[in-house]
């Protein structure tokens, strides 16, 4: 799996496991319902400032986010 994919992974399941959909994570994230499908299913690759984003909206740091996404990558 590529990182983009990885990332889209790890996107989902902390989404899922927080019990957001997508449109509340965007909501959180100031991205749309629309860009947060994207990211998982590896349609878009986000910037590090939507990266930020996504880390503030689930209250992780970014290395703690990257090391999730490290996970989904070593699989």
């Amino acid at each position: 799996m590529e990182a983009s994919g990885a990332f889209g992974v790890a996107i989902r399941k902390l989404r899922i496991s927080k019990g957001l959909t997508q449109e509340e994570l965007g909501f959180e994230s100031e991205l749309t319902r629309a860009y947060i499908s994207s990211i998982e299913l590896d349609q878009k690759l986000p910037s590090i400032t939507t990266i930020a984003k996504l880390a503030k909206a689930f209250d992780l740091s970014l290395s703690e986010l990257m090391k999730l996404v490290e996970v989904e990558l070593n699989r």
